[in-house]
């Protein structure tokens, strides 16, 4: 069994914070505004306070519920899921109408789904692991060019 500090269960060949675009941090500046609106009427310091605390909550939950895709010579990790690259078969990058048509009408209900709105392109990686039922794992990336290209390099 491989050392956990070794050098090749460490390296990091690709990572990616799937953020919130920026249209999605006005939308939360604007509904944070909503609090002055609802709480005006009582005070322009509850109003602003209550904005404030609805920024503050909208904010939090967005960054904690921002996914991360890492894939290591050893591990695919997509979110929450993670699995051994031993059992990582094809990878295809998709854009455009191709992205549309793969969270759409082409979508295996037994896929993994990692994809965020505001990110049009996917990656969809096969998982091989005759042990589990999931036949790919469907990820949005703004850089899907070099996430295929880390899947698909060799292993060391």
């Amino acid at each position: 069994m491989p050392a956990r500090n070794s050098p090749s269960s460490s390296e990091v060949l690709y990572t990616e914070k799937l953020w919130p675009s920026v249209w999605i941090w006005i939308v939360v500046v604007g509904l944070s505004g909503a609090g002055v609106l609802m709480f005006g009427p009582i005070s322009a310091a509850t109003g602003i306070i209550a904005a404030l605390v609805l920024l503050a909550i909208m904010t939090i939950m967005l960054v904690l519920s921002t996914p991360t895709i890492t894939v290591t010579p050893d591990t695919v990790r997509v979110g929450r899921a993670s699995i051994d690259r031993k059992f990582v078969g094809s990878v295809q990058a998709f854009k455009k109408a191709e992205a549309t048509a793969e969270r759409g009408p082409r979508l295996n209900g037994l896929a993994y789904m990692c994809f965020r709105g505001w990110i049009d392109p996917v990656v969809k990686i096969e998982i091989t692991d005759p042990a589990d039922r999931t036949p790919y794992w469907l990820a949005s990336s703004r850089r899907p060019d070099e996430l295929v290209s880390a899947l698909t390099a060799p292993r060391k």
